[in-house]
């Protein structure tokens, strides 16, 4: 009896002996050590590249859109149209501007007059948002529309919700109570004075 279990005690002994000599999947588990950080590392540079792109169409969308404050041409199209007119002319100048990369619906305007340069307000806003994710209706009404008159320093400000993909996997750049990004690019200018 004795004898018996000695037998298949070597038996097992040979069997994991046998399986730990065997390099047949080691290449397949290596690679599977190696793919998953690799793949999120990957990930991690796309949603890098697209989101430091979208903040560079942004930033060229509003240069293109606030100079058309700055020569006086929204103010005098703006003469002949009722406010909510001319927030959405303007909104759609910085949507033909920027519409590679954005959803024109998500795009939102700012334009404030200050009294003085020390009091340009520049600043990222804080938004809250409501159960379904979408930015309260408080938080837009904060937003102006106001391009000035001539001589005046206005203030531009254009704020992008960016979606975070590969949340969980990669490098999470989400920095909104939603899990998007809030993109922004301003200008801050003294309007033309006026032809006389």
């Amino acid at each position: 009896m004795a004898e018996m279990e000695t037998t298949a005690g070597k038996r097992r002994h040979n069997r994991f002996g046998a399986f730990t000599r065997d390099s047949k999947g080691a290449t397949a588990v290596e690679f599977a050590l190696i793919a998953t950080p690799f793949l999120a590392l990957i990930a991690a540079l796309i949603q890098t590249f697209l989101l430091f792109f979208a903040q560079s169409m942004l930033e060229n969308a509003v240069r293109a859109s606030a100079r058309q404050i700055l020569t006086g041409q929204v103010q005098t199209a703006d003469a002949s149209l009722t406010q909510a007119q001319a927030v959405a002319a303007f909104h759609q100048t910085v949507c033909n501007n920027a519409n590679v990369l954005f959803n024109c619906a998500g795009l939102m305007v700012d334009v404030q007059v200050a009294p003085q340069w020390s009091s340009a307000n520049a600043a990222m806003p804080t938004f809250t948002y409501d159960a379904s994710g979408n930015v309260s209706a408080g938080s837009l009404a904060s937003l102006q529309f106001n391009p000035g008159n001539a001589g005046d320093i206005v203030v531009v400000r254009v704020m992008y919700l960016w979606p975070v993909f590969f949340g969980p996997i990669a490098f999470n750049m989400a920095n909104q109570a939603n899990g998007s990004r809030l993109i922004m690019a301003s200008a801050a200018f003294q309007n033309e004075p006026a032809n006389p």
